[in-house]
Formats: C-alpha cells, structure tokens, sequence
C-alpha cells in the first residue's frame, strides 16, 4: 500500500499575540489586542467586521507594510519579527501582494502599462495579458483608467497584485466604493486567483454578504478575532447579492 503525504494545508502564514498601540500624547490607542492566526496555503479567509474593529491594522502587519508593538509574525518557515526594512521590503515584493480599496492606478498608462510596473520587477511574473485575462479584462488591455468603470479598474488593480504571483494576497475593502453588481465582479476575479493560481488570500470586509465565498470567516471585534466559522461549501460571489 502507497503511502501518501498528508492532505493537511501547510502554514502559510502564523502570527501570534499581535499587538498594536498607537500613542499620541497622552491618547493610547490599542488597535490589536492579541491577535492569533494562522493562514492555510490556498486559503480563502475572509476577516469580517466593523469600522474601526482593527482589520486594516492587522492585514498592514501580515503584509509587512507596519511593524506590531508586541507578539511574532512568521511567513512559511521565515521569522518576521525582527526583519529589517530590507527584509520587509524583499517580504513584500516577492511574496504579497495587495488591493485596498482605492485602486492607485497611474493615470497616464494604460491597463497593460499599470500591471507592467511589476511584471518589470517581479523574478517569475505573469504576462501583463496574462494577469488581465484571469480578472475578465483581456479586451481592455489598452484603455487607460479614465475609459474604465470603477469595477474595471479595481480588476487591472487585482492583475497587478497578483501579475508577480504572490504567495499571498491581501484584500482591504476591495468592494467598498463599488455597487453590489460590480462589487460581485471584483469578488470573482479574487476568487478566480485563488482557485486557479492556489493563492493565500486573506479579504476585509464590513459586509457579512460577503463571508460566503470564504473557506473560514474570522470575525473581528475592538482589535481581537473573536470568533471564527468554517464554511462547509464556498458560496459563488456570483450568488450573493446586497
């Protein structure tokens, strides 16, 4: 009898104790307050709660655009904790990558142009066609942002993100400043990475709508997780609606 390896997901990503203060005088303002989690490889985790409750502080930390004030990150078999700026900034080049809730996009370039700025960066990238034809745009590779809807744009975003094929994928709100027709287009594309490229994917949200489409929903309440789900089937974003 053929023995295989385990199906068990290995560790992605582990932070343990998070702790965030921020001081400004004498204002002490405690963003996260002992956060632990661990992130599957091919994970679809979706972090849900109010303004306000942390998540955006939390999702800077695990992407290593902000350090805590206490506790351990790790990233596969790499310690985080101490890492320099220089090793933070290999971390994130290499290994994450974003989309927040506002696109960013660089005016003046085009669809193709916008992904490119990282493909030109990236060790193994995906073509810049490539990346938009995985979020639906392959036909618009040459409009520039101001011939794009917003949920267009929040996409060519996504390619971007996901164009030097990164390890993890970290989303802010990436619906927040879009209708539910074209939030749910945006949602496809994410699941579309994670499901086709294997990506880590940890996605924000006040939406509780949106909480279907995740492997585990993790609730966040005044800078704690303080209950989590597991979804027994993942909901399609096409069948959500809000």
């Amino acid at each position: 009898m053929q023995v295989t390896e385990s199906s068990t997901p290995k560790t992605a990503l582990k932070a343990a104790g998070l702790t965030k203060v921020y001081e400004m005088g004498d204002v002490r303002v405690e963003a996260l307050r002992g956060v632990d989690l661990e992130l599957a490889e091919g994970e679809m985790a979706v972090l849900l709660g109010p303004s306000g409750s942390g998540k955006s502080t939390l999702l800077n930390i695990l992407g290593g655009l902000d350090l805590p004030t206490a506790g351990t990150l790790s990233f596969q078999d790499h310690d985080l904790t101490d890492a320099s700026e220089g090793e933070l900034t290999r971390y994130r080049r290499e290994h994450v990558g974003f989309v927040f809730q506002f696109y960013n996009l660089i005016p003046s370039l085009t669809a193709r142009e916008n992904v490119a700025l990282v493909t030109e960066i990236a060790r193994e990238p995906l073509p810049p066609e490539e990346a938009l034809s995985l979020v639906g745009l392959g036909e618009r590779l040459n409009h520039f942002p101001a011939q794009l809807s917003g949920g267009e744009q929040q996409r060519v975003a996504i390619a971007r993100a996901i164009a030097k094929r990164p390890d993890l994928l970290l989303c802010d709100e990436p619906t927040g400043a879009l209708d539910s027709a074209t939030g749910i287009l945006v949602l496809e594309a994410i699941e579309r990475v994670n499901r086709e490229l294997g990506t880590t994917t940890a996605l924000i949200t006040h939406n509780a709508v949106i909480a279907g489409i995740a492997d585990r929903v993790l609730l966040f309440g005044d800078g704690r997780i303080v209950d989590e789900k597991r979804n027994e089937s993942r909901v399609s974003p096409g069948e959500l609606s809000w």
